[in-house]
């Protein structure tokens, strides 16, 4: 098992932040259905950088997704590492029940060749056509993730998930969020500030993650919306939507597929002209 524990990941603790960071104004509010999504529903996308879908999957198809995940962090596939657990478990990985590591694991990613279930949520036929509408391109998957957030589960800053990406300003990327179980403001639902993109480039900094500076966040906190969803809703937003999910200081986990698209054969950049472009080196600015 020592052999194994080396092939995955490990989160670092990281101090708590400052009360009230995350608290929103409103929930929002979300259609019903995929095919739901029209020309007014994708205006509205491009002014506010955001669509919420209930009932977007079925619920077949969000515990076949669940189990997928499931079965993965259960190493019931020995090709699949790529999860990132709890630092506090390092020495006591080995000895965890399976609940115990459902409970320990912060995140999943690039999992869509592991399991035929996720890759069927990541190429939906009722999904793919929407991003496409969009893009205005055919849809590549670009990434595949999966954020848990079980009791104690700690905050994802807020951010914008382009920073992340080594690819240009130009490039339109569309992130789609979907509930796997009930997100909820208490369980560390998302946050969303609409509006506040349009390509616009925030510094971000390495404090408790690669994030926005907590008090730029405070600038805008008068705007943030909260998303709660039921399992088998989704969030569908612009890879330059600032974003973030808070600690969860209930009893009840959450667990959350994320899939990131761009127009098939887009190609990517240099990790340095990201940094350039998102980070601080060379800027007058600080955290």
């Amino acid at each position: 098992m020592e052999n194994a524990q080396k092939q995955y990941e490990w989160d670092v603790e990281v101090p708590d932040y400052a009360p009230g960071l995350y608290d929103y104004t409103a929930l929002a509010e979300g259609l019903n259905g995929l095919e739901s999504i029209d020309d007014a529903a994708l205006t509205l996308y491009h002014q506010q950088g955001f669509l919420v879908v209930n009932d977007a999957f079925t619920p077949a198809e969000i515990q076949d997704a669940k189990q997928g995940l499931i079965d993965l962090i259960a190493e019931k596939n020995p090709n699949f590492s790529i999860i990132q657990f709890r630092s506090e478990v390092r020495d006591q990985l080995a000895t965890l029940s399976l609940e115990e590591r459902l409970n320990n694991v912060r995140k999943i990613g690039q999992f869509t060749d592991y399991d035929e279930r996720l890759k069927a949520m990541a190429f939906h036929p009722k999904l793919v056509p929407v991003v496409e509408s969009i893009l205005g391109a055919k849809a590549e998957l670009y990434q595949s993730m999966a954020l848990i957030k079980p009791p104690k589960g700690r905050e994802k800053p807020w951010h914008q998930d382009h920073a992340y990406f080594d690819l240009s300003l130009s490039t339109k990327v569309v992130g789609v969020w979907i509930a796997l179980d009930e997100a909820t403001p208490e369980n560390g639902c998302m946050r969303v500030v609409p509006g506040w993109f349009h390509d616009q480039t925030f510094p971000h900094f390495m404090v408790r993650d690669w994030q926005l500076c907590d008090d730029a966040s405070q600038e805008y906190k008068n705007k943030c919306v909260a998303v709660p969803l039921k399992p088998g809703g989704c969030l569908i937003f612009d890879s330059f939507l600032p974003h973030g999910t808070p600690s969860n200081y209930s009893p009840t986990g959450r667990k959350a597929l994320q899939y990131h698209y761009l127009p098939a054969g887009t190609l990517r950049t240099p990790p340095a002209e990201r940094l350039a472009i998102w980070g601080t080196e060379g800027k007058d600015v600080s955290c």
